[in-house]
This record gives C-alpha cells, sequence and structure tokens, in this order.
C-alpha cells in the first residue's frame, strides 16, 4: 500500500503486503530478489504506483491450521484432557482431516472423576483403557449444535453411541452438560461439556490377573514373575492353569527344607510352572477320570476323579471354572512336578533314585552320605510317610501303602542336606 521504486528498497528490507504478511528484500550481486523471486525489470511506472517484474509467484505462508486438538491445546479449560489425549497417543488421528465433534470435558470434570474414582490423575492417565473412554468422547462426522436433536443417538468412534437430550436446562450428551457449544475448527468442532463421559466397558480379565487379585496365590504370582511368564500368560491364550496355593507352595518348600527364594531361583522354574499350564480352555466339565492332559512342558498330567474329588496328578482341585477372558483358571492343593525336574543343585551331596519314577514296589537310593544319617520320604504336601536311619550309602526301600504321585526323599547327613524328587506310578 506504497509506492517503492527500486532505489527505496535495501537489502533485509520488510515490506508489508496487502495481504497483512510481510516480504523481504535481497540485494546480492546477482539482482535484487523479493523472497526467492529475482526482479527482471524495475521500475516501470504508473499513475497510482510502480510495477516491478519478477521471475517467480510469491506465495504467502499457509495459515496456521487450527484442528480441534488445537483447540484442546489452547483452552485453559482443558489441560487434562490435552494430557489424556497425548497419553493416549489420540494426537495424530485427531489432528487429521476429519472432520470430527468431540465433547471435551473440562480439567474440573476430570477433576470430579478422579475423586470419585479414588484414583490420581497419573492413575487415571494410565489407564489401559483410555484411549477407548477418549474415543467415546468423539464422532466421525461434524456436528454443530444446529444439528442435535433430542432424543438423538450418535455413533462415536468407539462403535457406542451417546444420546443427546434437550430440556428447558440446556443440551446434555448423556449426563454431562454442554457449557460452551460450536467451538469450530479446520477438521471438525469441539462442544465443551462439564462431566466425563463413561462408556459400558468391560477389562480384560487374564489367567494372570485372576492369579494376581488371589490373597491365597501370592507365591506363584512371585513365581510367574521371577520365571518371566506374565506376558507370555496374559496373551491370547487360550490356557488352563491349575494354581497352587500359597500353602502348598510353602508345603513344598518345607519339604525340601528350602526357602521360597531358592524356590524362585530354581533355574528350571519356568518348566515347573509351564508343567501347570495347557494350552487349551478345560472347564471341569471337560475333564474325565483317567485323562491325560498335555501340558506346555511338553508332559501330561493325569485327571483323577473320585469320591473324594478331582486331582491333577495328586493334587486336589479345591476351587474350580475360575473364567478369565483367556482361559480358566483352577486351584489345587499342591504343586504339580514334571517327571524331569531336578532339584540337586539344592543339595550339599550327590543322590540318586533308580528307578524314577518308581514302577515296581521297591527302589533304590544312593549317595555319599555318612553313617547314621536320617532318610526320610514325604509328600509333597508335607506329610511324612517314611523314616529310617542308614548305615550304608545305598538303601531300598518299598512302596507299599504310598498312592501314585509325586515324592521327596531327603537325607541329613549332620550338617549336610540332599533332597531329591520322584514319582511313584
Amino acid at each position: 500500500g506504497a509506492e517503492a521504486y527500486s532505489t527505496d528498497l535495501s537489502d533485509g528490507q520488510e515490506i508489508e503486503t496487502l495481504l497483512g504478511e510481510n516480504v523481504t528484500v535481497s540485494i546480492t550481486a546477482d539482482g535484487v530478489f523479493i523472497n526467492d523471486a529475482q526482479v527482471t525489470v524495475a521500475d516501470v511506472a504508473a499513475d497510482n504506483g510502480v510495477v516491478h517484474v519478477i521471475d517467480a509467484v510469491l506465495l504467502p505462508p499457509a495459515p496456521p491450521t487450527n484442528t480441534v486438538v488445537d483447540i484442546i491445546v489452547n483452552s485453559e479449560d482443558h489441560t487434562l484432557l490435552e494430557a489424556a489425549v497425548g497419553a493416549a497417543g489420540l494426537v495424530d488421528a485427531l489432528s487429521a482431516e476429519g472432520p470430527f465433534t468431540v465433547f471435551a470435558p473440562t480439567d474440573d470434570a476430570f477433576t470430579a472423576l478422579t475423586e470419585a474414582l479414588d484414583v490420581t490423575i497419573d492413575e487415571l492417565l494410565a489407564y489401559p483403557l483410555l484411549p477407548a473412554v477418549l474415543q467415546y468422547h468423539v464422532v466421525g462426522a461434524e456436528a454443530y449444535s444446529t444439528d442435535l436433536s433430542d432424543g438423538q443417538e450418535i455413533e462415536t468412534l468407539l462403535g457406542e453411541n451417546v444420546t443427546v437430550s434437550i430440556t428447558a436446562d440446556g443440551v446434555f450428551i448423556n449426563n454431562a452438560q454442554v457449557i460452551v457449544a460450536d467451538l469450530a475448527a479446520d477438521n471438525g468442532v469441539v462442544h465443551v461439556i462439564d462431566a466425563v463421559l463413561m462408556p459400558e466397558l468391560e477389562e480384560e480379565t487374564t489367567v494372570v490377573d485372576i492369579i494376581v487379585d488371589s490373597e491365597d496365590h501370592t507365591l506363584l504370582e512371585a513365581a510367574v514373575g521371577a520365571a518371566g511368564l506374565v506376558d507370555a500368560l496374559s496373551g491370547e491364550g487360550p490356557f488352563t492353569v491349575f494354581a497352587p496355593t500359597d500353602a502348598a507352595i510353602v508345603a513344598l518348600t518345607e519339604a525340601l527344607e528350602i526357602t521360597a527364594d531358592d524356590l524362585l531361583a530354581l533355574p528350571n522354574l519356568a518348566d515347573i510352572l509351564q508343567y501347570h499350564v495347557v494350552g487349551a480352555e478345560a472347564f471341569a466339565a471337560d475333564l474325565t477320570d483317567g485323562q491325560l492332559i498335555e501340558t506346555l512342558q511338553g508332559s501330561n498330567v493325569t485327571v483323577s476323579i473320585t469320591a473324594d474329588g478331582v486331582f491333577i496328578n495328586d493334587a486336589q482341585v479345591t476351587v474350580a471354572d475360575l473364567e478369565a477372558d483367556n482361559g480358566v483358571v483352577h486351584v489345587i492343593n499342591a504343586v504339580l512336578l514334571p517327571p524331569t525336574t531336578d532339584v540337586t543343585e539344592l543339595t550339599s551331596f550327590e543322590l540318586s533314585i533308580y528307578p524314577n519314577p518308581v514302577h515296581g514296589g521297591t527302589f533304590t537310593v544312593s549317595g555319599a552320605w555318612e553313617a547314621g544319617a536320617s532318610i526320610e520320604v514325604f509328600e509333597l504336601t508335607g506329610r511324612k510317610v517314611f523314616e529310617t536311619t542308614s548305615t550304608q550309602t545305598t538303601v531300598t526301600l518299598s512302596t507299599d501303602g504310598w498312592e501314585a504321585g509325586t515324592y521327596a526323599v531327603r537325607i541329613m547327613d549332620g550338617a549336610r542336606t540332599a533332597t531329591r524328587l520322584f514319582l511313584v506310578d
């Protein structure tokens, strides 16, 4: 909006155009430039000004975008919604072409929700279903207030509907009142609401969740974590888990005279735990007497159904059919040990059992113990079934009267102890 001849131009000069945006003058040895366009003919005078011919079209800066995300970010009342959108990884999606309609809860709305749920903001932002909750606030179309009608059902990006109610008190989306309407964006529209919209969501429960939420399975929870099996058992499945109680694991540690920490440090802990897991869903109604079920460890467990109840090997099912989204859990009262389980790393001298598994009525225990050593045999429930002392380094024992199952033989020789597991068929 002024006359500028070539003699009026200087290097680095900023000149405001009618658009309100500046162009920059550059004067070099190669000539005069307006932004990146060279002046090829200067000072073509006219009665109402002057023309300079240039060799390129000048393009103004692209106008700043104003997405629904920008409206949220630029609002002082939506800092928590901004944080939630970021935590849920939805910034790029809501910055796309759209169009979108966003029902935007205020900071006060989020604070009220955390107080009602008795959680912190950080806990809310870490909620696994947060993306689904936020998608319940977004419609994949543009809906201004004039497009809304009483009783209208609008499908959200979650796939669930919200309901519009228009009363004398105002416009409501479900139970949340619209307090500011029609904040227009380049890719949609934002309506501010005074409450967080909560869809009816059922959080998936895994077999791991059932273990974690049980007061009777703290040691099994620790074992699953120590063995690095949490992610695997939280997967799609399906799984059947035979879950020994804390009392069952304590009985095993006492029978072996080891600590829980020793048990958790076993190099074959993962194998032992996988012997408790079947890669299929087996409810109580699916089990039959004498059934052999292959475990993830590769060995079979045997189902026995008697007047006393249902048994997996020699462990009784005390609670059945705890259903998860990726399988089922059956609580058992003893730890299942696969036939190849070796605990010699916990012993202070070599100990061998032959045959193992024990098929007949007798078996031989041999080792480098001193005369007068104590020999004890335990069920894995902790019940002692046999004890003696021996002056020999080899002893033959009888299984008469013993039920089929897993046993532990323990030799105590002064300060030395050796323990070995064996099976009786």
